[in-house]
């Protein structure tokens, strides 16, 4: 669990559960589709990333990486999705999301957040969102100036102004995506959801990557059993109000 004192110290004095988060962030969708999961109600306070609404003093003061999503439950914020979502089945427990064997299931949390910079935000800002997100010199400077997260300074640093990804960092980024998806795909042969014939965290946590890096123009041609466990999703109402109501299609981001 991930818990950070705020220097914004508005948030402090929030009632319930407040949800900072962005529409096409895939970190954002997971934490959404636990919060409908569990019947929770929650307020929404949406922040545009296409227009740099996390580049600023009042959001940072919140999360100190300036991404999305942030959780505030009464007055207390939590960032990091995975540990979110994990956080509000211990804390609300009904309905459960949990898995029998808890370990497997966090295994697959954590190999979802350990790919994220490594792979998942470089595949998608290589392949679809590096011009959309492109920092003006005031918004870069900005920027340099409230990230103290090195990795991810490291990161934006490598489109910033005229720069792009390298070839290198994006074979690096599909070969990883490729392992983790090939992993998955084995561990769905015969089974209904990812911890066999229960929904938990783990599907919620990669579904979402499963959504982006499908719309960013991953082939999943040779993965029939998650495209299978993928359609599966469709009835679901957190799949349609946590992700399709704020992104219907990632294709045409």
């Amino acid at each position: 669990m991930v818990v950070v004192v705020p220097t914004n110290k508005s948030v402090e004095a929030f009632q319930g559960l407040h949800l900072y988060h962005g529409a096409i962030s895939n970190c954002s969708m997971r934490v959404r589709m636990t919060l409908i999961e569990k019947g929770l109600d929650w307020e929404s306070h949406h922040i545009d990333l296409k227009k740099k609404e996390n580049i600023s003093d009042e959001y940072f003061g919140i999360n100190p990486n300036g991404l999305v999503p942030t959780l505030v439950d009464n007055g207390v914020v939590h960032i990091e999705s995975n540990d979110i979502i994990d956080y509000l089945d211990d804390t609300y427990p009904t309905p459960t999301l949990r898995a029998e064997d808890k370990d497997e299931m966090m295994e697959w949390l954590h190999l979802a957040a350990a790919i994220h910079v490594p792979a998942c935000k470089p595949y998608v800002y290589a392949t679809k969102m590096a011009p959309k997100l492109k920092k003006t010199a005031e918004e870069q400077a900005k920027y340099d100036a409230l990230q103290q997260n090195e990795e991810l300074k490291n990161f934006h640093a490598k489109h910033a102004g005229k720069s792009a990804f390298s070839t290198s960092d994006f074979d690096k980024a599909k070969a990883i995506l490729g392992a983790c998806f090939t992993k998955l795909e084995v561990t769905l042969e015969g089974r209904e959801w990812i911890m066999g014939d229960r929904f938990t965290l783990a599907d919620i946590s990669w579904i979402p990557l499963y959504f982006v890096i499908k719309g960013c123009g991953f082939s999943f041609e040779k993965y029939p059993n998650i495209r299978r466990w993928a359609a599966a999703f469709e009835a679901k109402e957190s799949y349609q109000q946590g992700i399709l109501k704020w992104c219907p299609d990632f294709a045409l981001v």
